[in-house]
């Protein structure tokens, strides 16, 4: 038996950032939106925990404990006292270290598998738990659609969305380490008065009437400056995208991903085409959202 799990990446519309709190971790107010690029994780009965995987820049992916997938697992079977001897195969196809939860989603989808194989029947409330414990973006990965999330981000609050929004995603040709964006935020910060994160009402109404244009004039990046401060080249690549037809360009969550929001599919082609051409980027890709959280797709 094995049980197949499909996990969306998410975009961050918003991302306000507060100053660093002495755990070292930042309070935000963070506007999730999952959208159709989907990593898929398998788990299967073995004879012991092992990872492997497969896809896009499946070679960056660490295949031990430290995993997502691998630490989701042995998080649920030491709650029922299970032993978390499993085969956990992830199939990739959101960026690896692109700023669109990649790992994050791979631990949300672990997590559901594992329950679903073992019969843990765990809570909502219980998985959500778990997925906080992991990091801050997992429980969204789990929950997908659109939501604020709050603390570190794993307070969430589900947000409503009047329609779809169409996006096109231009990978970079290397990665950025989440730690060292906040850390350079840290940085570019240092000696300035760091408001407290709140969520953008504006932003809030263009999400729930489903209007592109509004919600381009709302979006924003607190990490931007300090992603394109440690990536300049990123820079390129947003203008590119604007200069196409994009509503808006933005460094997706911590980077490198760039992020670009059109009215309609056509003009994502569009933007997607012109990008693809331009040379700033390694790969170019299409989605829309919202995308639907953490699904079991076979047992």
């Amino acid at each position: 038996m094995s049980v197949t799990v499909r996990v969306p990446a998410k975009v961050n519309v918003q991302l306000a950032v507060g100053a660093a709190r002495p755990d070292g971790f930042h309070d935000l107010a963070n506007v999730f939106l999952a959208v159709g690029l989907y990593d898929e994780v398998t788990v299967t009965p073995a004879g012991e925990l092992r990872v492997t995987c497969e896809g896009p820049d499946a070679d960056q992916v660490p295949l031990d404990r430290t995993n997502l997938a691998a630490r989701a697992a042995i998080a649920l079977a030491e709650r029922h006292g299970i032993d978390p001897a499993v085969h956990l195969h992830i199939a990739k196809d959101i960026p690896v270290a692109g700023g669109m939860a990649g790992g994050s989603a791979d631990g949300a989808g672990a997590l559901l598998a594992c329950d679903a194989l073992w019969g843990t029947n765990a809570s909502r409330e219980e998985l959500l738990d778990i997925c906080a414990e992991l990091g801050s973006d997992v429980p969204f990965s789990l929950v997908g659609g659109a939501a604020l999330g709050t603390g570190r981000g794993e307070k969430l609050r589900t947000l409503d969305v009047g329609g779809g929004f169409h996006w096109v995603f231009a990978m970079a040709e290397r990665g950025l380490s989440t730690p060292a964006v906040f850390r350079e935020f840290d940085r570019l910060g240092e000696g300035t008065d760091i408001p407290e994160p709140v969520a953008s009402q504006p932003l809030l109404d263009a999400l729930a009437k489903g209007d592109p244009d509004a919600l381009a004039a709302a979006v924003y990046n607190d990490l931007q400056p300090a992603a394109l401060s440690l990536f300049p080249e990123l820079a390129d690549t947003l203008a590119a995208g604007r200069a196409a037809g994009a509503l808006t360009a933005l460094v997706s969550g911590s980077g490198p991903t760039t992020a670009f929001l059109a009215r309609d599919p056509e003009s994502a082609q569009k933007v997607a085409e012109t990008l693809r051409s331009c040379g700033t980027c390694r790969t170019v890709r299409t989605a829309s959202g919202p995308a639907p959280g953490a699904t079991v797709i076979s047992r």
